[in-house]
């Protein structure tokens, strides 16, 4: 079983021929509400590439709070660890422009009120094969149950967005790291991703910088190194093809795929991904990946 803590958020996306610069009206060309969400993305992404996922969170006891349930419930997740707060769940207002590319903003409501692990909790993610984290929770919170994975043997695989300074406690119980080429360079420093991924082994075994349509590096303390290219397609949005290859990734190493078949699998997982419109509604099923690599 695969544990994700982290955030679910509705998406509220629209659909534009050109992204509006600061002051600038446009006319939409649709808009979709969609149930998305940094951790709920990754816990759709893992469940649907064949894994058994846990969702630990917070939604509020609004009409989204109702539906971001649903759909991880449909999804085939362990959702009894699920909290619902008062007051507003999550949003991220979204805009996707004409060739696929986005800009996001998120609120976080219940999100935000996540600041510690429940025994419950701890229980879960001690009982799992890893944990998936990102940061669209309080630091704290991520901090915490970073630490009780460590205590308790599990691999952590850390998305470090929104990009933000992370604490050393983090970072020392980070089994595998996933920015993208821009949260690398923030982390490090570092504008060149190859770089940046030597850098980022100074403080964490394993890291995997993501290029987007160039692929990705990874690296570890061993001295791998690898670099994957990425699955040519025409992507129609790419909201949440990181997510998708951060849920994949996890499956595929829980299963016990060497790091070039692993990045392999995810790497399909993301490109199919982007051949659809929204987050949670684009993620691949099992059967779609295996007849894809």
């Amino acid at each position: 079983m695969i544990s994700v803590f982290g955030s679910a958020n509705m998406d509220l996306v629209a659909y534009v021929d050109q992204a509006p610069k600061l002051g600038e009206t446009v006319t939409g060309r649709a808009f979709h509400t969609i149930p998305g969400g940094k951790g709920a993305n990754q816990a759709i992404a893992a469940a649907r590439a064949g894994a058994e996922v846990a969702f630990l969170g917070a939604v509020g006891d609004d009409g989204f709070g109702i539906a971001l349930r649903a759909v991880l419930v449909e999804a085939g997740i362990e959702v009894s660890l699920l909290r619902q707060l008062p007051g507003a769940s999550g949003i991220a207002h979204i805009v996707v422009d004409g060739g696929g590319a986005n800009s996001i903003i998120v609120v976080p409501g219940a999100n935000g009120e996540v600041k510690s692990l429940t025994p419950a909790d701890e229980a879960m993610i001690a009982a799992s094969q890893a944990l998936l984290l990102q940061l669209e929770l309080p630091m704290e919170a991520v901090t915490e149950a970073a630490l009780a994975a460590r205590a308790a043997g599990v691999p952590v695989i850390l998305t470090p967005a929104p990009s933000q300074p992370l604490p050393d406690a983090l970072l020392d119980a980070v089994t595998l790291l996933v920015p993208n080429e821009h949260e690398a360079a923030d982390l490090t420093g570092s504008p060149d991703p190859a770089q940046a991924l030597d850098l980022l082994l100074d403080r964490v075994p394993e890291a995997v910088v993501t290029l987007g349509s160039k692929g990705a590096l990874y690296g570890s303390r061993t001295g791998d190194r690898l670099r994957v290219a990425a699955i040519p397609v025409q992507a129609v949005d790419t909201t949440a093809a990181g997510d998708t290859f951060v849920g994949a990734l996890a499956v595929a190493r829980a299963e016990g795929l060497v790091p070039a078949e692993a990045l392999r699998f995810a790497s399909v997982a993301a490109a199919l991904s982007v051949q659809k419109a929204g987050a949670s509604t684009s993620m691949p099923h099992r059967a779609e990946i295996d007849a894809a690599r």
